[in-house]
C-alpha cells in the first residue's frame, strides 16, 4: 500500500525559548493512501470555493468570518473515516534534556521527535513518501538523515521520500496544520473560551467523544502521543 503523510508542527522554535508558560511542542501528520490524495485534495479545493476562500488556510487565520468554513472543513475530515487519519505527537520542552540526548542541538533534537511521529505508525510491506512543510534548517541533510533512521528501524518498509514542500503549494499541509494547531492551542492553553478558535476545539471533542488529550496507541483517527522519557507512550 501507498501512503502519503503531510506534517506540520506548532511551535517549532520552543526549544530555543525561555518561556515556560506555553511548553508543549506539536508536529503532526495527516495520513492517506496515495490513490486518495487526488480526491481529498479536490473536495477540499472544492471546500473552499464554496466559501470563496482564498490563500492558504491555517489554523493562525481562524476567525469568525471564515469559522462556517472551517466547521465544515472539520466534519469533512471525520466523515473519510480512517481513510484519512491525523496522527500527533506532544513534547513538552520542560523534560528534554538537549544536552544529554541531543547534544546540545535544538535541530536535532526537533528532529528527533518527528521519527518518533513517524516511526511508531510505518507498517511492514507499505510505501510512504512523507511531505514536511519547509522549514530552514542549520544542516541541510536533516531530512535525508531522518528518512535513512526510519528506513533502518522499519526495513520492512519502503520510505520512497522525505521532502520540503512549501505549505502554500500544498492544501494537505494546510489541512494538518489546522489540526496541529488546535491540539497546540488547547494542551497550551492559547485559546480564550467563547472565541472561534475555542468553537472549532469544542467541535473536535464532540467527534472525538472527550477532550484534547492523551490518546493510546489504539486510537487511530484522531492520535494525540504525549511522550514520556525514554519514548514511552
Amino acid at each position: 500500500m501507498d501512503i502519503d503523510v503531510y506534517c506540520d508542527e506548532s511551535r517549532p522554535d520552543l526549544f530555543a525559548s525561555r518561556d515556560d508558560s506555553t511548553p508543549y511542542l506539536v508536529i503532526g501528520g495527516l495520513w492517506c493512501e496515495k490513490g486518495s490524495r487526488g480526491l481529498f485534495k479536490s473536495e477540499i479545493h472544492a471546500l473552499r470555493d464554496r466559501y470563496n476562500y482564498g490563500g492558504e488556510f491555517k489554523w493562525q487565520k481562524v476567525s469568525g468570518s471564515r469559522l462556517a468554513f472551517y466547521h465544515d472543513f472539520i466534519s469533512w475530515f471525520f466523515a473519510k473515516g480512517d481513510a484519512l487519519r491525523f496522527r500527533s505527537i506532544v513534547v513538552d520542552k520542560r523534560i528534554v534534556d538537549l544536552a544529554r540526548y541531543h547534544d546540545g542541538d535544538q535541530e536535532l533534537g526537533f528532529y528527533k521527535f518527528y521519527y518518533q511521529l513517524l516511526v511508531h505508525w510505518l507498517e511492514d510491506g507499505n510505501q510512504y513518501q512523507i511531505f514536511l512543510d519547509f522549514k530552514s534548517n542549520r544542516r541541510r541533510d536533516r531530512l535525508q538523515d531522518l528518512r535513512i533512521c526510519l528506513a533502518s528501524s522499519r526495513p520492512s518498509a519502503d520510505i520512497r521520500a522525505v521532502q520540503a514542500t512549501r505549505s502554500d503549494e500544498s492544501v494537505m499541509i494546510q489541512a494538518a496544520d489546522v489540526f496541529t494547531g488546535l491540539v497546540s492551542s488547547c494542551l497550551n492553553g492559547t485559546v480564550a473560551e467563547g472565541g472561534p478558535k475555542s468553537e472549532l476545539i469544542h467541535s473536535v471533542e464532540s467527534k472525538i467523544g472527550g477532550g484534547i488529550k492523551a490518546t493510546g496507541p489504539w486510537e487511530t483517527k484522531f492520535n494525540i502521543f504525549v511522550i514520556q522519557p525514554r519514548g514511552r507512550w
